[in-house]
């Protein structure tokens, strides 16, 4: 029976699968290494996994294990799939093998195995979120991979991880923040903590600006879930559309900003006004009566 359905596939799919250049099953289809094996292969031999969900790598830090590789060579094998006849994609392991590029290696040690796709970007994608120090931002973006195209709900990712659900699902609300948010917490300008206390404010101008004052006065964890408290409160104590709209037109400044702002205007014996948007951009505006305070405002500055 099993032969029969063999050969209801057709005999060019048979050659497909019986070739050295396309196999991948288990058995030995190099002549030299089999799936499951640990071997030193040509590092030229290893294709670059498609499916690496780190996209940044500290051009110090591989220089640094690069040294280390010179001086002791790769302590831990990356990890290999056999696609044919002396072609191998990485699984995982890519800043060993870059460092060991780097290092000048003509070989490198691998654990070879067999994954198809799926297995395969779910392998990558667990090695690097067990292994590698990826930000808060890149193992949320891992999460919601493998969810979306492994197929896994939350709790088959909390199985599969060790990880508490709630972990699970406090890294994939970072995913549901503006994108300067997400900058700054991918950055390392805000915390996960802080990124955290900024989901719990619902209207994103207020999430921007409460970002900017973390920046700007360095605020911890603690005083930003007291500003994020206060916000969302804020939000759900059904101002009056007037004060709606005088809060929608205060931009934030820093207190060193105001203390200018005060010496400034008693410089010049008049009113001046500071507008500054989340990027920093802004404008002075300083207000005169008339034409003689006018002149009498630029002459000052042309004294200095």
């Amino acid at each position: 029976m099993p032969d029969n359905k063999k050969r209801g596939l057709g005999r060019g799919l048979d050659l497909i699968l019986e070739s050295p250049e396309t196999d991948i099953t288990s058995r030995d289809i190099s002549g030299d290494y089999v799936a499951g094996a640990v071997a030193e292969i040509d590092i030229n031999l290893i294709e670059a996994n498609p499916f690496q969900p780190r996209t940044e790598f500290d051009e110090t830090a591989l220089e640094e294990l690069a040294q280390s590789i010179k001086e002791q060579g790769v302590i831990q094998p990356v990890t290999v799939r056999k696609l044919g006849y002396n072609r191998y994609q990485l699984i995982s392991g890519e800043r060993r093998l870059r460092a060991s590029k780097l290092a000048g290696l003509s070989k490198i040690p691998v654990f070879i195995r067999i994954a198809n796709d799926e297995q395969m970007l779910e392998l990558a994608l667990i090695e690097n979120i067990h292994r590698e120090n990826l930000n808060a931002l890149e193992v949320a973006i891992s999460y919601q991979r493998l969810i979306d195209e492994c197929n896994l709900t939350q709790e088959q990712l909390s199985e599969k991880l060790g990880k508490n659900r709630s972990t699970i699902a406090n890294f994939l609300r970072l995913l549901k923040l503006p994108a300067e948010i997400q900058i700054a917490l991918r950055d390392g300008h805000i915390s996960m903590a802080h990124a955290r206390a900024l989901i719990n404010i619902e209207d994103k101008e207020s999430q921007l600006k409460l970002l900017q004052q973390i920046i700007e006065e360095e605020l911890s964890v603690r005083q930003t879930e007291e500003l994020a408290k206060n916000a969302k409160n804020a939000d759900n104590s059904g101002a009056s559309s007037e004060s709606k709209g005088q809060h929608k037109q205060t931009n934030y400044l820093p207190d060193h900003f105001k203390a200018q702002i005060k010496t400034l205007s008693q410089a010049l014996n008049t009113k001046v006004k500071v507008k500054r948007n989340i990027k920093g951009q802004g404008s002075v505006v300083i207000d005169f009566k008339n034409e003689a305070e006018f002149d009498r405002i630029i002459e000052l500055f042309n004294k200095h």
